[in-house]
């Protein structure tokens, strides 16, 4: 019999009073019992968001979330802007161009951030551009972005903000309203310790007025039908009544501990395991001045598999960490610490990565990464 233990960014693991919700008999949607959960369900999230926004929640995966906001804000030959430095971030461009939408494309290197004074620049030649696409946190890299410059220098201009904040959301510091963010995305997997299925939107006065406008193809995705069935306590559509119910439990248990209090573990536990890879003779990937809280990423040794990397520590010892996607599959090792994840999850993890690169022919002292790590969390 073999534990497994869960160090990836989505799936996070889901606690057992969480898991428990889904398991009870199921409510019906049109419901005055079911209407209560999910207005709380949309306080909640509020709260987790920082905002006094419009807020929906949709029965999706965080990009389905990200398809929302493009279709509700855009029309044929709007122009955007798109800031990428990893996967998630050019994916609101894939997106883009899947409705027609021809992106402008800001790009920054991979392991740094998008520099906010690059994107006051783009809108200063380009008056046009309606809405601007960014990231929070990229985990395909390990960065955080400047969501706060981006959002005053944004807010000087006609543009709206667009966030994904699918991998950042209650794990990373994310003020929706104070740093003037239009629309920030996310999804129920990560931060918010429960199971894929849930995505959830906010929106922002500034943004109603596209919102109204907007002349691509929607339907199941329309902002408007979503805030009108709100003020009824329902969804437009059938919605993932024992996943919202879990999120009221897992809202709760945020709630308990306070978000600014998560955002500061999420912080130590992200110091504790950059010392522990830094302890196993790895070099971060990410770059130290734009690290991210909710993981981190390293390279994988020269001469080493980093493909064998995530396969033997999850086949042997039943850790999954996460690989490098896209051009970096192979060359980076990321492992995640948030949402339920702590910091004795982290230990066997550190524990099992030395295990794995031993056997690899990486060369570190034992034990090291571990005495690293308890330093910074005693």
């Amino acid at each position: 019999m073999k534990k497994h233990f869960l160090i990836t960014p989505g799936p996070t693991p889901i606690p057992p009073q969480v898991a428990q919700k889904e398991s009870l008999p199921i409510l019906h949607h049109r419901t005055e019992e079911f209407g209560k959960i999910f207005l709380e369900a949309i306080e909640g999230m509020k709260y987790i968001f920082k905002t006094k926004n419009d807020t929906f929640i949709m029965a999706s995966s965080g990009t389905g979330a990200m398809e929302s906001a493009i279709v509700n804000l855009l029309s044929p030959g709007d122009e955007v802007l798109v800031t990428t430095s990893g996967v998630f971030g050019s994916r609101w461009g894939k997106i883009c161009e899947a409705y027609g939408i021809k992106p402008a494309i800001l790009e920054a290197e991979w392991g740094k951030c998008v520099a906010p004074e690059a994107i006051k620049k783009e809108l200063e030649k380009n008056p046009k551009i309606k809405v601007v696409f960014t990231t929070h946190t990229e985990t395909s890299t390990g960065i955080v972005n400047d969501l706060k410059a981006i959002g005053e220098i944004v807010s000087k201009t006609s543009a709206v903000l667009v966030v994904d904040a699918i991998s950042g959301l209650a794990g990373q510091d994310l003020c929706t309203d104070d740093w003037k963010l239009d629309v920030v995305v996310s999804g129920s997997q990560k931060g918010l310790m429960c199971a894929p299925g849930l995505a959830f939107a906010t929106v922002s006065a500034k943004a109603w007025p596209l919102v109204e406008a907007a002349k691509l193809p929607r339907f199941y995705w329309d902002y408007r039908k979503m805030k009108k069935s709100v003020e009824n306590k329902e969804t437009p559509f059938t919605p993932a009544v024992t996943l919202i119910v879990s999120l009221n439990e897992a809202i709760n248990m945020i709630k308990e501990q306070g978000i600014d209090n998560i955002f500061q573990k999420t912080q130590k536990l992200a110091n504790a395991t950059r010392a522990a890879l830094k302890a196993m003779n790895l070099e971060l990937y990410a770059d130290a001045s734009c690290a991210c809280n909710v993981l981190t990423s390293a390279k994988v040794p020269e001469g080493v598999d980093g493909g064998k990397i995530v396969k033997m520590l999850r086949q042997e010892y039943g850790i999954s960490i996460a690989g490098g996607q896209d051009k970096l599959k192979g060359k980076i090792i990321r492992l995640a610490h948030m949402g339920y994840i702590d910091q004795f999850d982290l230990f066997v993890a550190y524990a099992g990565l030395e295990m794995v690169l031993t056997k690899l022919g990486h060369k570190l002292e034992p034990g090291k990464a571990s005495a690293e790590a308890e330093r910074i969390l005693a």
